[in-house]
């Protein structure tokens, strides 16, 4: 499928953003599994997910300002397992399944595989995402070069305040961080620091010029080959529904899956108000519940047997939570933590942190 209208590319960034959210659920399922959360292979794992999360704000950002909007939540958009990374050819099988080698060898080695040194810009059926994303920057190229695409990038729309991200343990900034789209230019570069953090810089592989960040490629490949032994890890299930757990749990993972949902209206949020102060105070949420809640509710589940009888863990399940009102979610995941936190006293300060929203 050609991109050839403006159309188009917003129909392919949505696509793209569409991507990286698929690879974050796969990841941290991964990562919340590793028993040392202060291990390197931890630490690595999570330094690609914040840099996932940068790739969608990028792609986001990029087409707003050629006057797309981009979609989060929305049940056709957020992802489902176990699925398909979208659009990859040959098909390429996403689960939540516990950190092992050969998941890293399996599944996150070929999702961050460098293109061919032949390999040509692919915008569908695409072998590696370095060629969808080159497919994307050509045509944003040509087409500015027919018709400027960025007459009205609306700024104020997007996530432009470079300090909303940060880089973690084995980021640097150098690789890339968080601008708004404004020109040909910017969009350029929003585009080749996805693909320089993922796949590499100049076929090298290093994410910046001054070789201190590796690519996701190998920083994967660091937990492979030993590099970075992967230690004990928690034997959490494959592709769990929150049925599948005891029912005193089931509670805590419908928290989760609320709270993880929730991030998804807030991004809807943060692209639609031109407000400041408003999508200043929506990233801060934003940042709560992904460094504050998420992690802690899964490191609690990952902790508990799934049920009496077996020594598999309880895990999160990433599922699509319905809000009945999404401008009220807020009121509901506080209704939600009060009731888990009077039965799970560990997750108390869950209540405390989401009182803020």
């Amino acid at each position: 499928m050609a991109i050839e209208t403006r159309e188009d590319l917003q129909e392919h960034l949505q696509w793209a953003m569409q991507v990286e959210l698929s690879t974050i659920p796969t990841y941290l399922y991964a990562m919340y599994s590793i028993e040392d959360e202060h291990s390197d292979p931890y630490k690595l794992i999570r330094s690609i997910v914040v840099e996932e999360m940068l790739h969608t704000a990028l792609v986001a950002n990029l087409n707003v300002a050629i006057g797309g909007q981009p979609a989060f939540y929305d049940e056709a958009v957020m992802p489902s397992y176990p699925m398909d990374l979208p659009h990859h050819k040959p098909p390429l099988r996403l689960n939540l399944q516990p950190c092992s080698i050969e998941f890293i060898e399996g599944v996150c080695m070929p999702i961050e595989h460098p293109r061919p040194v032949d390999g040509l810009p692919e915008d569908d059926d695409y072998e590696t995402i370095e060629q969808f994303y080159l497919a994307v920057e050509h045509a944003i190229e040509s087409l500015d070069q027919r018709e400027p695409l960025f007459e009205t990038p609306r700024v104020a729309r997007q996530m432009m305040d470079p300090s909303y991200y940060a880089p973690v343990e084995f980021d640097v900034e150098e690789s890339g961080g968080l601008r708004p789209v404004t020109d040909l230019e910017s969009a350029c570069l929003a585009v080749e620091t996805v693909i320089h953090q993922g796949e590499g810089l100049r076929d090298e592989h290093w994410a910046d010029p001054g070789h201190h960040e590796l690519t996701h490629y190998y920083k994967f490949k660091q937990i492979a080959d030993g590099t970075y032994p992967l230690g004990t890890v928690r034997p959490v299930p494959t592709n769990p529904t929150r049925d599948d757990f005891d029912p005193a749990l089931r509670p805590v993972a419908e928290l989760f899956d609320a709270v993880y949902s929730y991030t998804f209206v807030l991004m809807d949020e943060i692209y639609s108000t031109t407000d400041r102060e408003e999508k200043d105070a929506l990233v801060a949420n934003l940042y709560v519940l992904m460094s504050g809640v998420l992690g802690r509710i899964a490191r609690y589940l990952t902790s508990r047997p799934a049920a009496d009888d077996t020594d598999v863990r309880a895990a999160p399940t990433f599922e699509f939570y319905r809000f009945e009102e999404p401008s009220k979610a807020a009121t509901e995941i506080r209704e939600l933590a009060a009731a888990v936190a009077s039965n799970h006293e560990e997750l108390a300060i869950i209540e405390t942190l989401v009182k803020r929203l």
